[in-house]
């Protein structure tokens, strides 16, 4: 997942340099949703890891 989160903000990048407003703003808010998609299953993951040790 978060390598798709990069593969969006690469792509956002670069429509942004070439002048493509919409794709790029397209581009950059999937990025934003799946990053913090990645961040709560990370945590969730740690979280149920420390629980299962105690």
């Amino acid at each position: 997942m978060l390598y798709y989160s990069l593969v969006f903000l690469v792509v956002a990048l670069v429509a942004g340099v070439l002048g493509f407003g919409g794709i790029a703003g397209a581009s950059a808010g999937i990025a934003k949703i799946l990053f913090m998609i990645f961040i709560v299953l990370f945590l969730v993951s740690l979280a149920s890891r420390l629980i299962r040790r105690a």
